[in-house]
């Protein structure tokens, strides 16, 4: 037997997608049977007969996951190594104090529209020049710092929030990363060989009534800037941010406070749906005396976190040092036993629903 089915199929053109309906007619065996033919089976020295039907059913179709991310129509990997776009640089200022231990850079690159990338995604940088075996450096990545509008609000540039890497090593030479120093010395016109975009974890959910929780520690922040800006400075014809979205960041010093004034523009205009917390580690201290790590931090709201974490709507967004998760782990261990539940295995159900997403370094 066979099934005739009709399909009606949606081709998504653009962000904006445009359903098409169109039918086709697909033959699809629903089962397949076997007629009932008589079997001869020899039994002790006689012959005897038995009748067999066999009846196969056609496997289940698998139900494709619907993401709770912005993720429809997004692009990935446009550009490669191999052939990579070629931006300029337009735009490229420090942003940490002179007294900041290191230097952060803020640089904005031309694109033209040819790299269209969303809000948590990233990009590949391939420095100029070679390494040391005559071959081309290879490609670093890093957070994008801007909404898919761009700084300029075109959708014709990305930006990114990058750390000039100088270190000693043990011999106490002192040792410069290739592409971070190549990109925080570039001037406006330079060119800059961009990759990508990658990365679908941290796309911002699409639910624009979410609570959003974002911690981030230094240069961790950039994705943040992007969600945000399209949260408070933005206006879309299809998304208005009515959740809360609260941030928390964590630096060394309060002359490395990251876009400090435009958050805090932010939490003014919008004080009901934006909350702002800072960390600063070598200036702050709890009320028991301890450095003020971002963790330390949220343990000041800690149940009120806990209380979020348990709804369905609720999303975690982590951004930087690669040890800031297990701080956060510690202080949600005890909640949740509180309740009875097993953090570790909570946060993976939480990973499953998408609604735990961590990208560190």
């Amino acid at each position: 037997m066979a099934a005739a089915v009709t399909a009606a199929v949606s081709f998504p053109s653009s962000s904006k997608s445009t359903s098409l309906p169109t039918t086709t007619s697909i033959i699809s065996p629903d089962r397949i049977f076997f007629k009932k033919v008589p079997l001869q089976v020899g039994v002790g020295g006689r012959v005897v007969s038995v009748r067999a039907q066999v009846t196969t059913e056609a496997p289940a179709k698998k139900v494709e996951k619907v993401s709770k991310k912005n993720e429809e129509g997004v692009v990935t990997n446009k550009f490669k190594p191999k052939n990579p776009y070629v931006g300029r640089c337009l735009l490229n200022t420090k942003i940490t104090g002179d007294d900041a231990p290191g230097e952060t850079w803020h640089m904005v690159f031309s694109t033209e529209g040819e790299v269209p990338y969303r809000e948590g995604q990233s990009i590949g940088v391939i420095a100029d020049g070679e390494d040391k075996n005559g071959k081309p450096h290879k490609l670093r990545l890093y957070s994008i710092a801007s909404s898919a509008l761009g700084d300029f609000g075109d959708s014709k540039t990305v930006s990114l929030c990058v750390k000039r890497l100088v270190y000693t090593n043990d011999q106490g030479e002192i040792v410069k990363g290739v592409c971070s120093n190549f990109l925080c010395d570039l001037k406006p016109g330079a060119e800059v060989k961009i990759t990508g975009p990658v990365g679908k974890e941290m796309l911002m959910p699409k639910d624009p009534n979410a609570t959003v929780i974002m911690l981030a520690t230094g240069t961790g922040i950039a994705p943040f800037r992007s969600f945000l800006w399209k949260m408070f400075f933005e206006k879309h014809e299809d998304y208005e941010y009515n959740g809360l979205a609260w941030l928390f960041l964590g630096v060394p010093t309060s002359s490395s406070l990251l876009y400090k004034e435009e958050f805090e523009k932010m939490n003014e205009k919008y004080p009901e749906n934006f909350r702002l917390d800072f960390a600063v580690s070598r200036e702050q201290t709890n009320e028991k005396g301890e450095k003020m790590y971002i963790q330390t931090r949220m343990a000041q709201y800690a149940e009120e976190l806990w209380e979020l974490l348990k709804k369905e709507n609720t999303y975690v967004y982590m951004c930087g040092l690669k040890g800031m998760e297990k701080g956060i782990d510690d202080i949600m261990v005890s909640l949740a036993a509180k309740d009875g539940i097993d953090w570790f295995e909570y946060k993976k159900q939480l990973k499953k629903a998408e609604q735990w997403n961590v990208e560190v370094y």
